[in-house]
């Protein structure tokens, strides 16, 4: 339960509970206020959550608030804080006991330090998504993920007491001592100021800036909005303020309904291209474009985690905390070493965009590293010759190379249009596409921002006629930054055949208006129609394609209830379809019937439909 240090009880009087000892108030907020006391039965210290007597005497709130304590005194944990017991409808005071942690919030700590490393924070982070996926797995959504309700015990972390320092932070005395507990607590209680009355004021419930945009809506909410509440708590953990930020509740919430932040990598560039990509999907406004769960979430920062050679984040987590300078420099020390090391291989490998996250983190990490800013310069060099390259060919020369290597294409698409169109062999068609995969270095002239060519469209290849050269048409260059998935991204422009497109791939076209469809292989994605307006400057895109969920049958009893283990939120019945997120274009999965516990394992294809049968069922 979130502690704020002791302090006096503004009536000068505790709440008389029979059961329990009240000693000390820990601290009080909109809805409750928090005391310490002893369970004399047990002999353990507890907290308590007294209900404010505004929503002690409102039917509704009592009736959600002993529901809703029932369904979180199930959740076990570790994690989790536990619920030991609630007050039963005779009792004069409406209350919740759970678990005393005896440490600080994580609100606290950002108050005292501002933002944390990005692999501290992101380790906090894995933490909390496993006390949401043991949740969800029991049906229970948080709604409120916030560093307030993320509590922080450790040996060196604790409240002082006595000092008028409620966030004061001060060492405990054992430096060996390894005892860190990270635990969530105040599940389900923004679903109870939703209940009839509390709204009447028209007052903002819960926490706009963490949020998700369907939970303001008052749509229907699921463990998604918890997940993007991770979103939240992660950037502000990594960056230091929040994304959504106003100067008032209406101002924040509009933000957070139109998606509305600086990227994380922006704010605070050791972040880093790669986690601040990771929270921009957490903070998506459609839910079905973020992580598809807590545990898909948690296993993406796992295998960040990896990518940056960190092995053991709760080890981080124990060192950072026993000497937080100390920690932060050979952490910057080993991670600087690892991300030059990612930088090398992604230049061997031409990834050009790898290469540049790589080295643009370090570099923000020490940006007067010599020997960095020669390697950066180098780069940097080496792409302004490509980029001149490009821009000083001639379109004709790039015709009529490019007209070769399309040679099947330009003789079709010529003798169609000459039936119509005399002058055809004369002139350049102005609405005309080139394609290139900037993966090679060409020997031949190009047009305008063109580069070597795998694949391409383009028409005749004649030399235009002098009336006909004024109307030539401007190229420019539409460079694909990262497509998600990293590979089967298909780019269909103006209805042409589609190519595979990939991170570097550039499409150099006509300066007139296009219509993309982006699309991916065997169709296990949403194809995702992009229209550009006419223009002449360069630019770059991000294609982040949503994979299609499969369908799960259950051939089973009619009587059976069954579930997916990678998904625990996820609820089967027999002979309904149910979709289940994909995270690529295959995947096995565990069908579990919850009462006998037998398992069939499915292959599912994204897109399809997949049946697990359970014949033996009793």
């Amino acid at each position: 339960m979130a502690q704020a240090g002791p302090v006096s009880s503004p009536s000068g009087r505790f709440p008389a509970l029979a059961k329990y000892e009240i000693q000390e108030e820990l601290g009080h907020g909109g809805m409750a206020t928090v005391y310490r006391a002893h369970d004399a039965r047990l002999g353990r210290d507890v907290a308590i959550k007294v209900l404010h007597p505004h929503l002690r005497d409102n039917r509704e709130i009592a009736h959600r608030f002993a529901t809703e304590a029932k369904a979180v005194a199930k959740l076990r944990h570790p994690n989790i804080v536990e619920v030991f017991d609630v007050s039963e409808v005779g009792d004069g005071e409406r209350y919740l006991v759970v678990e005393l942690v005896r440490g600080t919030t994580l609100r606290a700590i950002l108050q005292e330090r501002g933002a944390l490393p990005p692999e501290i924070a992101a380790a906090i982070a894995m933490e909390v998504l496993a006390a949401l996926s043991a949740a969800h797995g029991e049906g229970v959504v948080h709604r409120d993920v916030k560093p307030e309700n993320v509590l922080m015990e450790h040996p060196h972390l604790r409240k002082a007491e006595g000092n008028g320092k409620s966030d004061s932070l001060i060492p405990r005395s054992n430096p060996n001592d390894t005892q860190l507990r990270i635990k969530l607590t105040d599940f389900g209680i923004a679903k109870l100021l939703d209940a009839q009355g509390v709204t009447s004021t028209g007052q903002v419930l819960g926490s706009p800036a963490h949020m998700a945009p369907e939970q303001i809506d008052g749509g229907d909410v699921d463990e998604r909005a918890d997940v993007f509440g991770v979103g939240v708590l992660l950037y502000e953990c990594m960056v230091g303020h929040l994304p959504f930020e106003g100067t008032n509740p209406a101002q924040v919430l509009r933000r957070v309904l139109e998606g509305i932040y600086s990227p994380a990598e922006r704010d605070r560039p050791i972040v880093g291209r790669d986690w601040s990509r990771l929270i921009d999907r957490a903070l998506m406004l459609d839910p079905n474009e973020r992580f598809a769960s807590a545990l898909a979430m948690r296993e993406a920062i796992q295998a960040q985690f990896k990518f940056v050679g960190v092995e053991d984040p709760r080890a981080d987590l124990e060192s950072y905390f026993r000497d937080p300078p100390g920690y932060e420099t050979a952490h910057t020390e080993k991670l600087l070493v690892k991300l030059q090391e990612q930088g090398a291989e992604a230049r061997k490998k031409r990834d050009v965009q790898g290469a540049a996250n790589a080295y643009n983190r370090a570099l923000a990490y020490a940006p007067n590293d010599t020997q960095l800013l020669k390697v950066v310069a180098t780069l940097a060099r080496a792409e302004d010759r490509r980029r001149m390259l490009r821009r000083s060919a001639t379109p004709v020369m790039a015709i009529l190379a490019l007209g070769l290597s399309a040679f099947g294409v330009t003789k079709l698409l010529t003798a169609q249009r000459a039936q119509k169109d005399p002058e055809v062999r004369t002139r350049p068609d102005p609405t005309s596409v080139l394609t290139a995969v900037t993966t090679a270095p060409s020997s031949v002239s190009a047009p305008p921002h063109a580069s070597a060519q795998k694949q391409a469209r383009i028409a005749p290849t004649v030399q235009p006629s002098a009336s006909a050269k004024s109307a030539q048409p401007k190229f420019r260059n539409v460079t694909i930054t990262g497509t998600d998935p990293p590979m089967g991204v298909r780019c269909a422009i103006d209805k042409e055949a589609p190519l595979e497109v990939t991170a570097g791939t550039v499409l150099a076209m006509t300066d007139g208006p296009h219509d993309l469809v982006f699309s991916c292989v065997k169709n296990m994605c949403i194809t995702n129609p992009t229209h550009m307006d006419a223009s002449d400057k360069d630019f770059t895109l991000s294609i982040k394609m949503q994979i299609k969920d499969t369908q799960i049958i259950v051939d089973g009893p009619a009587a059976g209830t069954y579930g997916v283990k990678q998904f625990p939120g996820i609820i089967l019945h027999p002979g309904v379809a149910v979709s289940v997120p994909m995270t690529s274009g295959s995947d096995t999965y565990s069908v579990v019937e919850r009462g006998s516990g037998k398992t069939v394992t499915v292959s599912a294809r994204a897109g399809e439909e997949v049946h697990a049968a359970f014949p033996d069922v009793p």
